[in-house]
């Protein structure tokens, strides 16, 4: 009996011991509802690994902060740390990191902001005793906790989910969203201020007319970002239609060519074969098989085959750009780009980079030849992605090359392939195989699975 009244006068007396014991399974219990929220929001798959380090990383950094830094800039810190964590473990792009962080806090500050003044008034307590008297901050958190689980739930039986395609936005729309992003942060980080000292002095109705007023402005503004992200993705796949009806027409017209000339060439081949004229034969194939190849090429810029807006879009640009040049290009497509295992941004910034440096470098060449292939290397838990080119220059330095400056051109930064090896450096499953013979410069980027 006497243990129990001990237990029971350390819960309903101020206890800075007890209270300071509470912080840390609190802080865990909100990293993992702030994770709940934006993997549910987004869609993410994460895997246990990248769970444990985000739970264990921002429990620490919550538990730290409350410690050591005063409120409410210790607040503020944890915005931070959550955004920083989310896209350097989950490997979001700024945007979207930016965005989770958002949705995530929001949710939990705006149902803190709601029940607090309602909770203050029903036990007739003041700020200072939730803050010190552990009973009371523990119910209150649990309170808070228990109804954001229950939005959650919600959100997965609803199945809310937003698509963040951050390759198809463009410059001006991405400083829209990070404008908005970045005053909704200042927006909930006044908002928990104005709770901390002010909250237990406002009226009930006052309180839950501002907890409206915020959830309406941030009703609105997530619903103008998705607007906006819609639009964007909308845009992008309108120039991918374009392109494909650009790569249809020219497909047509070379089927009907086919179709037109067919007795020709038949009877062309015929003629070879009736005077035994195998090596006339053999000149004449080779003629149709580029034509043939021109058709080929054709077909797999489709975007059923390359699908991903992004990579269809770069790819169907650098094709038109290298025919207009008078270079012959070889594609050959054997791989599922939507399970790529790279981020997409990435992807297409070395892969531009190195079409870019192919089209240059074959320019040039008498024989104008660049050859694109994907492929799936199952036995080696890779897929690759190769870019070959004829190039005039024999002694090129494969090395040198990915120097910061060098560069072998007039106008040139020498910029594009130390960019590609700063990002390939950045995680372990790249690599980018350089090499050279007598008639090709070829670039081999490696992703391990």
């Amino acid at each position: 009996m006497e243990l129990l009244n001990n237990i029971w006068n350390a819960l309903t007396t101020p206890n800075e011991t007890l209270i300071n014991i509470i912080l840390l399974p609190s802080a865990i219990i909100e990293t993992i509802l702030t994770l709940m929220v934006f993997t549910t929001v987004f869609n993410l798959k994460p895997s246990t690994k990248q769970n444990i380090a985000y739970i264990l990383s921002y429990s620490i950094l919550t538990f730290l902060t409350a410690y050591f830094i005063p409120s409410p800039w210790n607040v503020f810190i944890n915005y931070i740390g959550i955004f920083v964590l989310i896209c350097f473990i989950f490997k979001t792009s700024f945007l979207q990191g930016l965005f989770a962080s958002l949705i995530s806090t929001l949710l939990i500050a705006l149902v803190g902001s709601l029940i607090l003044n309602p909770y203050f008034t029903i036990l007739n307590i003041t700020l200072q005793e939730t803050a010190t008297i552990p009973i009371y901050r523990i119910l209150y958190l649990f309170f808070m906790y228990f109804i954001v689980f229950c939005i959650i739930i919600l959100l997965k039986l609803k199945k809310y989910k937003i698509e963040f395609p951050d390759y198809t936005i463009d410059k001006r729309n991405k400083k829209v969203l990070f404008i908005n992003l970045l005053i909704g942060f200042i927006t909930l980080f006044i908002q928990f201020i104005i709770a901390i000292y002010y909250t237990e002095n406002l009226p009930i109705i006052i309180t839950f007319l501002s907890f409206l007023s915020l959830l309406a402005y941030f009703s609105v503004s997530i619903y103008s970002l998705t607007r906006v992200i819609k639009l964007a993705v909308m845009t992008q796949k309108l120039q991918n239609a374009e392109e494909y009806n650009k790569t249809l027409s020219i497909l047509h017209d070379n089927v009907r060519g086919f179709k037109h000339d067919f007795d020709n060439i038949v009877t062309t081949i015929g003629g070879y074969v009736k005077t035994n004229d195998m090596e006339g034969l053999k000149k004449y194939y080779v003629q149709l098989e580029d034509d043939c190849q021109k058709v080929n090429n054709l077909y797999v810029l489709n975007p059923k085959l390359i699908n991903n807006p992004g990579v269809y879009s770069l790819l169907t640009t650098k094709y038109h750009e290298a025919e207009e040049k008078g270079i012959k290009v070889n594609m050959s497509l054997l791989l599922d780009l939507s399970k790529l295992n790279m981020k997409i941004y990435e992807f297409t910034r070395v892969l531009g980079i190195l079409l870019d440096n192919a089209i240059d470098a074959s320019s040039e060449c008498e024989e104008k030849i660049m050859n694109i292939i994907f492929r799936d290397d199952a036995k080696n838990h890779r897929q690759l992605i190769i870019v070959e080119n004829t190039y005039k220059d024999k002694n090129v330095d494969t090395e040198k090359i990915f120097n910061k400056g060098f560069t072998g051109k007039e106008n040139h930064t020498g910029l594009g392939l130390w960019e590609v090896r700063k990002i390939l450096n950045k995680s372990k499953n790249l690599n980018l195989h350089t090499t050279k013979n007598k008639k090709y410069f070829s670039q081999q980027i490696e992703i391990y699975y």
